[in-house]
Formats: structure tokens, sequence, C-alpha cells
């Protein structure tokens, strides 16, 4: 059903080990094949009219599947020559009038990768007000806006940091700034 994408292309990815990202793709590959099991197993409690064991397994496909989608929205986003965003660019115009700057922006955005705890930090952007936010998200399935389209995603979870840089996130997310290829940001929006 669901098949993991390959990210080689990234190893060697200034501030990003290559033992650190193939740890780190292998964790995502992990999400895919459970979310594929996920569906065999529902279907297969459903079969045979299980129905805790189906309600179980259906609460626990929005981990996976986010596991999943985030890691592909936050590895699909760097990229070993990054692009920055273009000041003329609708996005760049976007950030600057919904934030007040860029500058402010990127601080909204670091402060929130800076909290204390396990996570995703996303700019959203809500399609019905035409606003985007920088929201931070527990675990894969808790603190979503409903209906809000993904942007930019970083994945503050220890282990996509923890090899290279210890305690030092504001290093690591210094480093994912980088490696933004702000195109591909761009064209979600």
């Amino acid at each position: 059903m669901y098949t993991p994408k390959k990210y080689d292309h990234l190893l060697g990815l200034a501030g990003f080990s290559d033992q650190l990202l193939q740890n780190h793709f292998k964790l995502y590959e992990g999400y895919v094949v459970n979310s594929n099991k996920n569906f065999e197993l529902a279907q297969n409690a459903l079969k045979v009219g299980n129905t805790y064991e189906y309600g179980e397994i259906k609460r626990r496909f929005g981990w996976e599947f986010n596991g999943m989608r985030l890691h592909e929205y936050y590895f699909d986003a760097l990229n070993k020559t990054a692009k920055v965003l273009d000041q003329k660019s609708v996005l760049y115009k976007k950030i600057c009038k919904d934030f007040g700057s860029f500058e402010k922006f990127n601080d909204d955005f670091r402060s929130t990768a800076g909290m204390r705890g396990i996570g995703w930090v996303i700019l959203y952007h809500d399609t019905v007000a035409d606003k985007l936010f920088n929201i931070w998200v527990n675990e894969h399935d808790v603190g979503h806006l409903a209906g809000e389209k993904p942007i930019l995603v970083l994945d503050a979870f220890e282990h996509a940091f923890m090899t290279d840089y210890g305690l030092k996130k504001p290093d690591y997310v210094e480093a994912f700034m980088k490696g933004i290829d702000w195109k591909v940001v761009e064209g979600r929006f």
C-alpha cells in the first residue's frame, strides 16, 4: 500500500551526520511498515468480528500514519543545496504579513522548536482564514489543527538531533533552518 520514499540523496547534508540520517530513515521506514500493518490488522479484526481489537488498531493508526507523513514533509523540505525563500514570493510576503517580518517568523519558529518535550514544529496554513501559524504538535497525533495545511515541518523528537547535538537542540534547529529548500516549502503553500 505505502512504500517508503528514499532519502539517501540527503546523505552528506551539512549539520547532519550520515549515521543520524540513516537511523532517522530507518525509523521513518518503520512508520511506513506499521501503517501498512495497521490496515491489514484492522481488516482481519473486522472479519472475525473483534470490535475491541478493531477499535484499538484504528486508534493507533493516527500515530503510525502521521509518523510516516510528517517525516516525509520533514525530509522532502531538506536539500544539500538549500534554496532561500525569494523575498518577492507570495509565501515570503504572506509570512511577513502574518508574523510582522520574516525575522519574527524565524524567531517564533525557533522559539516553538526550543520548547521542552518531544513533538513537531509545523508552519500551518489555515486556508479558511488564510493565516499562517507555527504550532507545536505533541507526539504524532496530538495537537494538529483540524483542516490546516502543513507548509514546513521540523522533527523535534530527540532521535532527530541527539546523535549529533546531544542536548544542544538550538544547534540542530540552526542546521535544519540552513538545510531548508524553500522552493519545496513554497510549493506546498
